[in-house]
């Protein structure tokens, strides 16, 4: 999805859950883009619930669903700089699979690879 269609996908959600769409770090952005999801899933509801016709929240919906994508990024990359500053602190393969609710330091290990590899072909293009 371009930039310009995730800002548009944004301002749609930001206006009909009357909260600015205001963005400073990359944290921030997927608090708000989850928060928005949350309100337009309520307002959907709340619609269903009145018997309201589900059309009128078709744009809305295709709005919240092109940022899963950018929000899947988003968790990626703060997962992996956590992962790093876990790593700086001391903390070793075998911690971060505990705290990760891994059976082994492979598998944190091995996420953590997974992780960076698809970071990379993203940066560059090729997913």
């Amino acid at each position: 999805m371009t930039r310009d269609a995730q800002d548009a996908a944004r301002r749609r959600l930001a206006a009909l859950a009357d909260d600015p769409a205001v963005h400073r770090t990359p944290a921030h952005d997927l608090e708000q883009d989850a928060a928005l999801l949350g309100r337009l899933l309520a307002v959907a509801a709340g619609r269903r619930q009145d018997g309201s016709p589900h059309g009128e929240m078709a744009d809305d919906v295709a709005a919240g669903l092109r940022l899963f994508e950018q929000m899947r990024v988003a968790l990626d990359q703060l997962e992996t700089q956590v992962v790093m500053e876990a790593r700086r602190c001391g903390m070793d393969w075998k911690q971060i699979s505990q705290h990760q609710g891994f059976n082994s330091s492979q598998a944190a290990s091995q996420r953590y690879q997974r992780l960076t590899t698809r970071l990379e072909e993203i940066r560059q293009g090729i997913r």
